[in-house]
């Protein structure tokens, strides 16, 4: 009887999973925000609870917390318009330069392996200029706006869950643990190293970008704004946002340094604020509180960006996070939560 229940069990399971992931991807107009939307609460939360200890409204802090949001995104849009108008405001010589450059890279590699890769110069040119760079914002334009689209249903969210109208606690004593104390321990557990992977995450990218703008700078490679901001943003894609940072610059850095070793030592440069800052700083202030392995790192951002895409790669590592604390929590699912975090010793 209980071999029968446990293999109804496992058989509910595969249904069930894949049920719950495709729900997810379909919906993800709505999970998407109110996913972020509670990574954004816990970070208020302090806030919040400091506002109350001093007897503050709560209408009052809630309005603080929207004024605060309200301001980072008016700095951010700023930023972005910056940005957006250094892109803007290059000329044709840029571009003339940057098609002989990959003309005589293309000779080269073409002489090496023997193979003509582009039929003709004026295929390359067609692909180097300024018109065909102007009709690639098109698409991103697409994109912006749905970005903010979601941006202020998650801002929603993220007030009702600050005003108290969701309740995770509640949620988790409910439905998964069962027992006050267990979803008040694990509640202030989830939130503490939520709250600390959020602000390590944000500070070590922040400095990321900043270094990579002063790179830039330094080298008078164009763009230092944008690609600080670049940076900033897509080192929140944990492991392969380092690498496309490094890719890309030392893709456009070809076409601006002519000398090769100045050209090098600004790709050790900016590999190296990637290192440093990626490799060496974040897994300092992170902590052995939340480790995660190599393969674990991959398989979520797989999963989590074939589901949701971009913020699904944002959001994998904070949602592998909180699934190994739970997990942690009971006996029969410790042994995953080692295995996520290559610890193979029983808690």
């Amino acid at each position: 009887m209980i071999r029968e229940r446990k293999t109804t069990n496992i058989l509910l399971l595969i249904i069930v999973i894949p049920l719950v992931f495709y729900l997810l991807k379909t919906l993800s107009f709505i999970f998407v925000p109110l996913v972020s939307s509670m990574f954004i609460a816990l970070l208020f939360l302090p806030l919040m609870r400091w506002l109350k200890k001093r007897k503050v409204n709560k209408g009052l802090s809630i309005a603080l917390v929207i004024v605060i949001i309200a301001a980072i995104l008016k700095i951010s849009g700023e930023l972005i318009q910056l940005s957006s108008k250094e892109l803007l405001s290059t000329d044709n010589a840029f571009f003339e330069k940057a098609r002989v450059k990959l003309a005589d890279l293309v000779v080269s590699l073409e002489q090496f392996f023997g193979v003509e890769f582009i039929q003709g110069e004026n295929e390359l040119s067609s692909l180097v200029n300024r018109d065909t760079v102007s009709k690639g914002f098109a698409p991103t334009l697409g994109f912006v706006t749905n970005t903010i689209s979601r941006t202020l249903t998650m801002i929603f969210f993220a007030v009702l869950l600050l005003a108290g109208s969701v309740d995770f606690q509640k949620f988790l004593n409910t439905t998964i643990l069962k027992q006050q104390f267990a979803s008040v321990k694990t509640f202030i557990k989830i939130e503490n190293d939520l709250l600390k992977f959020i602000k390590v995450k944000f500070m070590v990218s922040l400095l990321t970008g900043i270094f990579t703008g002063l790179a830039c700078l330094a080298f008078g490679v164009s763009f230092p704004i944008f690609w600080g901001l670049f940076a900033f943003l897509i080192n929140f894609v944990q492991m392969i946002g380092s690498i496309v940072t490094v890719v890309l610059l030392a893709v456009f850095a070809f076409v601006e340094i002519d000398q090769t070793s100045v050209l090098l030592f600004f790709i050790l440069t900016t590999t190296g604020v990637q290192a440093v800052f990626g490799g060496v700083l974040e897994p300092i202030f992170m902590g052995k509180s939340f480790s995660l392995n190599i393969v674990t790192v991959l398989v979520m951002l797989m999963l989590w960006g074939y589901i949701w895409g971009i913020p699904g790669l944002i959001m994998s590592i904070p949602i592998t996070v909180f699934l190994k604390i739970l997990l942690d929590k009971f006996p029969n699912t410790r042994i995953i939560s080692n295995l996520m975090s290559g610890n193979q010793k029983d808690s």
